[in-house]
Order: structure tokens, then sequence, then C-alpha cells
């Protein structure tokens, strides 16, 4: 099957197979890599990337469900070599650990500041509540969020 979509601003015309994930077309067949498979069953977060906005699971999604839809990536936040505010936070704030996680949820992250540009700790805690770090405990990721609103902000003004 045949689907039309974008991803990260780029139009991609792809074959797809029936039962293919999107986390498979997106890492197998673009060769965008930054999105990771952790769990494969939409438990830790790590294959996030957002669907119109919205942050999903990429191995939970099937490749056809993007048809005609907008698909962002980690690699698509930032163009060329400077890294998005969102990016430029967490390892500022240190909350990058092994890295495995840190796409996941520097896109749950994404989507949480395009929606609310200055969330309490409660707000963030709930839209990160999805992703899973075995390598820290979230202290500094929260303190990365709230420093990328404070980055966002001031791009902004």
């Amino acid at each position: 099957m045949k689907i039309r979509f974008t991803v990260n601003g780029r139009a991609v015309e792809q074959d797809v197979r029936d039962d293919e994930r999107l986390l498979d077309l997106i890492r197998d067949d673009l060769q965008l890599t930054g999105t990771k498979e952790g769990c494969g069953e939409g438990e830790c977060g790590a294959c996030t990337v957002l669907i119109d906005g919205k942050a999903v699971t990429s191995c939970l999604v099937l490749a056809p469900q993007v048809d005609g839809k907008d698909v962002l990536t980690v690699e698509g936040l930032a163009p060329g070599e400077e890294l998005h505010p969102i990016q430029r936070a967490f390892v500022e704030k240190g909350a990058v650990q092994c890295g495995f996680c840190t796409p996941g949820f520097i896109m749950s992250t994404y989507a949480l500041l395009s929606v609310n540009p200055d969330p309490s700790d409660e707000e963030i805690l709930a839209a990160l509540e999805g992703n899973l770090c075995r390598c820290t405990g979230y202290v500094k990721i929260l303190e990365a969020v709230h420093y990328a609103a404070e980055l966002m902000r001031q791009e902004r003004n």
C-alpha cells in the first residue's frame, strides 16, 4: 500500500505493509534513527513522535495510519546543527544520562510546551508519565522541562 505524509516538514510517498509499524518505517525505511525502540509495547515512551502535533508511541501506530498526516521526529526539531531549546535544556541541565530515552522525553516535552508554555510540575509529570528512564530519578528531567519552557518564552519575546 502506498501512503503519503510529511515527516519533519518533508513530503514522503512510501510503500508500506498493512502490518508495518510507524517505528519501523521511521527507523528502517526513512533512516531517522533518533526515535528508539525500547519495549515495543507502548509502555516506555522511547519511540515517541508527534502525529499532527500529538505525542504518540510509534511502536503502537501502524504505518498506514499516518497517510495524509504530519509526523515530527526528534530529528525535525532543529534545522542544521543548532539544538532546539528543549534539546539544549536537556543537555545543560544534565537530563541526558545514557540518552536512550531522551528523544522520547524531548518529543513529549515538545508536545506539552506547544500547548502549555508555562506548565506546573504536576502538568509536566502528567505529560511525561508515558516516558520511562532507568538512569535517573526524573529531577533533572523536570528541571530541564522548566528551563526549556523558559528558553522558548525568551525566543518568542
